[in-house]
């Protein structure tokens, strides 16, 4: 496992739970994705369709959650079983780390960047995947200046680092306790004319 003052990385699960300890405020379990959820997720891309959804999601102990309809609308491309599974295991493992009982759940096709300047989030602890596409960036401790946060000319021009498809991170924001000030700094990646990224996040509701 690789751990930094700030960040962690192993391509076991383990290491999500990183996220727990006060140094740390990104967490990446760095994961090929299973053939049939990579080849599920560029099929939708593929396609060109859009998809935005939502919704709020009640865990009941350790039952992993039902999530009927999600993405329904491909759910006769090869792998979409697969995949609606992976989503649940995934929001019940965020659930069971975190003592979560409710989770915001969303599931985005992007064709642009939704957040382009280097920032930080006001929620506690957020998962992010890129099940296809180009993945999230993020900097760093140090390596931009706070206050200089949403002024291009602020921004460094250095490499940042970015996630890749089928990683799963947990970036840690500001109203973590303890954490005012040091919430991850990251954004979303630019991406070229006609390409696209299949995204979701899960945020702690309660």
């Amino acid at each position: 496992m690789l751990t930094t003052q700030h960040h962690a990385q192993s391509s076991e699960p383990d290491v999500l739970a990183e996220i727990l300890r006060d140094d740390i405020n990104l967490a990446v379990w760095a994961r090929p994705l299973p053939p049939g959820i990579a080849l599920f997720s560029e099929t939708l891309l593929a396609r060109g369709d859009p998809l935005s959804e939502s919704r709020v999601i009640e865990l009941q102990g350790d039952d992993l959650p039902r999530l009927p309809g999600l993405a329904a609308a491909f759910a006769r491309c090869e792998g979409h079983a697969e995949f609606v599974e992976d989503v649940a295991w995934l929001t019940q493992a965020y659930g069971c780390l975190l003592g979560a009982e409710r989770i915001g759940l969303r599931l985005r096709i992007l064709d642009k960047a939704m957040c382009p300047r280097y920032h930080v989030d006001w929620v506690s602890v957020r998962l992010i995947t890129t099940y296809a596409g180009r993945g999230s960036e993020w900097l760093e401790e140090g390596a931009m200046a706070r206050e200089g946060l949403g002024n291009a000319a602020c921004e460094p021009t250095g490499e940042p680092g970015r996630l890749q498809a089928g990683d799963v991170a947990l970036f840690k924001g500001e109203r973590w306790e303890g954490n005012e000030g040091c919430g991850i700094i990251h954004r979303s990646p630019q991406v070229e004319s006609g390409e696209r990224r299949l995204i979701m996040t899960l945020d702690w509701l309660k």
